[in-house]
């Protein structure tokens, strides 16, 4: 006698186990679960650390740009925040950072005379000894090709005096920085 296997049939799809409603909420929150271990693993393993910013130290005088004189000093003063160093192919232009004073061709005539305050101010701080500011040889830029560098005046012993908070402290410049929210310089 020979033995015959039974033949195997194919289940129909209406004949499938149904899965459960559980197996449908685990693959829901195994996603989320999962980012927040990547997360946790970026966070203290990856996350890039802060870097210290590279200060360059300068000694250079300052003129007023547009007077007499300026166009031959390694820089000039353009503004309250703004100054210019080099001649032809090699100009640059750079925003201080940290504050922001108002605008030569201000709306009203008090904004133009607290503009030129804040640029003599500038020159006059510039002008009184060495002085560091951040950025390298490669800085950060802004929208319209400017560096933008953060100026202190560190003397022995002493702790370092930031541009920003003697510009803020003297009257002639807003805290709340380039570009946050404009400052209303007329009353």
């Amino acid at each position: 006698m020979v033995l015959r296997r039974r033949p195997r049939f194919k289940r129909s799809p209406r004949h499938r186990k149904p899965r459960s409603r559980f197996a449908d909420w685990w693959v829901i929150w195994r996603m989320p679960i999962l980012l927040l271990i990547v997360m946790a693993v970026w966070w203290f393993g990856f996350r890039p650390q802060p870097v210290e910013q590279e200060w360059v130290s300068i000694d250079d005088r300052f003129a007023l740009c547009g007077e007499p004189g300026g166009t031959r000093a390694p820089g000039c003063v353009v503004d309250g925040d703004t100054v210019i160093i080099g001649f032809g192919e090699a100009r640059r232009r750079i925003r201080l950072t940290g504050f922001d004073t108002p605008e030569l061709d201000g709306a009203c005539e008090a904004e133009t005379a607290a503009a030129r305050r804040a640029k003599v101010h500038l020159h006059q701080w510039l002008n009184n000894g060495p002085f560091e500011w951040t950025g390298g040889m490669a800085p950060p830029r802004d929208q319209y090709g400017r560096e933008l560098r953060e100026v202190r005046r560190v003397i022995a012993g002493d702790a370092p005096e930031y541009l920003a908070a003697t510009m803020i402290e003297a009257g002639l410049a807003s805290d709340n920085g380039w570009g946050a929210w404009p400052t209303e310089w007329c009353p």
